[in-house]
């Protein structure tokens, strides 16, 4: 009888501690991440982690890993030290910048591919972000950037969210005066897209 008890106590604490266990997610992306021109607690992934909440009933915690006017070049290094903090997920929102700066596309998807090995081997699922650049840059240059993410999602196998500003891009009315940056209700469009991707891996 007492090691009848004793048994489904310890299977009551293992099913209390795994609807309890706070998963954390990186979001590791530039300024579209960070939220420039808007308070980081109104940017996407802060958002994100309101939603888990809501919506699911889960505690997760998001690490606003955007930085303004970051490059593939750059995320590396702070991909390295988040790692500390050991996130669970690795949300890719990178290569915006780079795109928009006419960057090597090549060296830019090398950059992408040891970002995404790092997080791997840290045990972390990671998932990826696409982005597009405007028509102006060129239709073989655009297809190069678009198709670049298209290769790294086949290579390892991720799952892919198409663009990061669906719904958002070119709506005035959700972005800033800069006509790039969202505003306040732009990042909630994000958010609600962003944990519509997320929502089966938390």
């Amino acid at each position: 009888m007492k090691k009848t008890i004793f048994i489904l106590f310890i299977i009551t604490l293992q099913v209390l501690t795994a609807n309890t266990s706070t998963k954390t997610v990186l979001f590791l992306g530039d300024s579209l991440t960070e939220g420039l021109g808007v308070s980081k607690s109104e940017a996407y992934p802060n958002l994100v982690q309101k939603l888990a909440k809501t919506n699911l009933n889960k505690n997760i915690k998001a690490i606003n890993g955007g930085v303004s006017g970051s490059t593939t070049s750059d995320a590396l290094s702070r991909l390295k030290w988040y790692l500390k903090r050991k996130p669970d997920i690795v949300f890719i929102a990178l290569g915006a910048n780079d795109g928009l700066r006419g960057l090597n596309l090549t060296q830019s998807q090398q950059n992408l591919e040891e970002i995404i090995s790092h997080a791997k081997k840290a045990n972390a699922k990671v998932l990826l972000a696409g982005m597009l650049i405007p028509p102006n840059y060129g239709p073989a240059y655009s297809k190069e950037f678009a198709d670049m993410y298209l290769k790294l999602k086949e290579k390892y196998k991720l799952r892919f969210m198409p663009f990061l500003l669906k719904d958002v891009a070119g709506v005035q009315e959700l972005n800033q005066a800069d006509g790039i940056h969202p505003n306040a209700k732009g990042h909630e469009i994000m958010a609600k897209e962003v944990f519509k991707f997320l929502k089966e891996e938390l």
